[in-house]
Order: structure tokens, then C-alpha cells, then sequence
């Protein structure tokens, strides 16, 4: 699993303090470590889902090291389909510095999707702010594309029971229909992948070639606040103090809400020059940023 998406535990010490937090989710210390916790009621949604080769509810979940520094879970359906299928590239959200892939409230979403839609689903293992402040997880996502680049060339080599996942993948994606899709903050990275990707020469991929993007009520901020978020109710999710210091956390030093990563005025003119692919934004109706 890659380490920078392992939450980092600080050790115990009677000499520090506490400089930031994010109640219930994250503590940041005067010695610079970094403590991850599960609020009340987060357990059901937090819990680690270990990966499994023998089939449940018709898909494997299998955890891959890429070999270019960033890891992925490969949502495989058990039955082969009769053609090739769209790969979605699964970036999870988190405000850029909370949440892994591979917990329950994401197996519990995308595992059953992979079986029911016949469709491999790789989702990345994300670097997590404030230790890796973007565009780290930009890269990791990229670095995702060109590691199903090379599946697709058939450039890449495993143990057994890994390539067996691999070969599989390769064997049942269409890499010419790869979709991104991620929520939250995840939601961001699948337009700032999309805009990464298409700095490159449409060959740099080739033959994996971005079909569309989802985004699930993307994380897009302003430093003047909106009126859902002003006037819709928190959740366990998401609160406003979650908008306000996880955002900052996770852009780079200096920035804030006003950042290209998370303005969305500022993303649209990033990317103007840029050959983007179609997206489909989905916005929940009481989502604090769903204005």
C-alpha cells in the first residue's frame, strides 16, 4: 500500500502541541507529525477493507503497487465479459487530506458497481495533504494513467496471484473508454487530472485514451462564502470548519481558497487552452458547497 496514503499516527510526547485540528478528524502537531482519527459515528464508513482473490458477490479486490510510486485497488468483476468494458479510474476525496481508498464506505460503493456494470474499476491509493500538498495527489493520479498505459502495452510485470489481476484487466478493459470519476475533493482531482493529462501530446497515453469525467458534488470553494454554505446544515462529512482548514491544508503553501485547485472559476480558466473531456457533475441539493 503506498505510504504516503497510510494515515501517519503521532507518537505520544509530552513536549508539543497541538497547532491544528479538524474536529474529529485530524490533529497536526508543533513537532510537524500528523495524527488521523475517526469521528463518532465514522466507524461503519472508516473501517479497512482488506483485499480478497476468491470472489464476493461476483468481484476480487486485489491492492497493486504500480511501480511508479503510487498504488492501486483493481475492482475486478468475476465473469469475464463478452467484450471489452470503459475503465473507471476511481480518485477519492477527503478535502486532499483524509480518507482511503480502500474503506468500507468506498468498497461499499464501487465493489458492487464493478460487478453490477461488468466494468474493472481502479482506484488510486492518493497522497494525502498536509504531509503531500498538491498537486502530490495531481501526480499520483497521472501517474495512474500511465501505469494503465503501460497494462495496456503490456509493459508491466508481477508476482503470480498480481498478474494474474493485471492480466485480467488487461484482458477485459477498452483502455480507449477510461473515465475518471472521484467525490468530494476527488471530484477536483478529476478535472485536475483530465487538465494534467491534456498538457501532454495525446500520444504521451496512447492507447489509453480519457473518455469522460464524474464528478460526485466536487469539493469547488471560494474564499467568499456561498449561500449553501450559509444557510444548508453540516454532516458527519462535511462541516464548514472542514471547507475552511482542510482546503488550506491541502493546497500549496501560501494559497487558499482562491487556488486553482479549488476556485471554480479559477479551475475553468486553467484549463481554456486545454483539450478537456466531456464531464457529468453530479451536486447533492443540501451539499454545503452546491452552489
Amino acid at each position: 500500500m503506498c505510504q504516503a496514503a497510510t494515515p501517519t499516527i503521532a507518537n505520544a510526547s509530552s513536549n508539543r502541541t497541538v497547532i491544528e485540528e479538524v474536529t474529529g478528524w485530524l490533529r497536526i502537531y508543533s513537532d510537524g507529525t500528523v495524527e488521523r482519527l475517526t469521528p463518532p459515528g465514522g466507524e461503519p464508513f472508516t473501517a479497512i477493507v482488506p483485499p480478497y482473490a476468491e470472489p464476493r458477490d461476483g468481484v476480487t479486490v486485489h491492492d497493486i503497487p504500480t511501480g511508479r510510486g503510487v498504488d492501486v485497488r483493481l475492482y475486478l468483476p468475476e465473469t469475464a465479459p463478452h467484450r471489452r468494458r470503459p475503465v473507471l479510474v476511481h480518485l477519492h476525496g477527503g478535502g486532499f487530506c483524509i480518507s482511503r481508498t480502500s474503506w468500507a464506505l468506498y468498497h461499499n460503493f464501487y465493489a458492487p458497481l464493478a460487478a453490477k456494470l461488468r466494468v474493472p474499476i481502479v482506484a488510486v491509493y492518493l497522497p494525502l495533504a498536509p504531509e503531500h500538498r498538491l498537486p502530490a495527489a495531481i501526480d499520483a493520479g497521472h501517474d495512474a494513467l500511465l501505469w494503465l498505459r503501460d497494462v495496456a502495452r503490456g509493459q508491466s510485470t508481477y508476482g503470480s496471484e498480481q498478474a494474474a489481476a493485471v492480466g485480467r484487466l488487461r484482458t477485459a478493459g477498452d483502455f480507449s473508454r477510461v473515465f475518471l470519476i472521484g467525490d468530494s475533493s476527488g471530484g477536483n482531482l478529476v478535472h485536475l487530472v483530465a487538465a494534467r493529462a491534456g498538457e501532454d501530446s495525446p500520444r504521451a497515453l496512447r492507447p489509453v485514451r480519457l473518455a469522460g469525467g464524474v464528478l460526485l458534488h466536487p469539493g469547488f470553494a471560494r474564499e467568499k462564502k456561498s449561500r449553501s454554505e450559509l444557510d444548508n446544515p453540516p454532516s458527519l462529512f462535511l462541516t464548514q470548519e472542514m471547507i475552511d482548514k482542510l482546503l488550506i491544508l491541502g493546497v500549496p503553501l501560501g494559497d487558499n481558497k482562491d487556488s486553482p485547485f479549488t476556485n471554480p472559476e479559477m479551475a475553468a480558466k486553467a484549463v481554456e487552452h486545454l483539450r478537456m473531456p466531456p464531464m457529468l457533475l453530479m451536486v447533492a441539493e443540501q451539499d454545503l458547497l452546491r452552489d
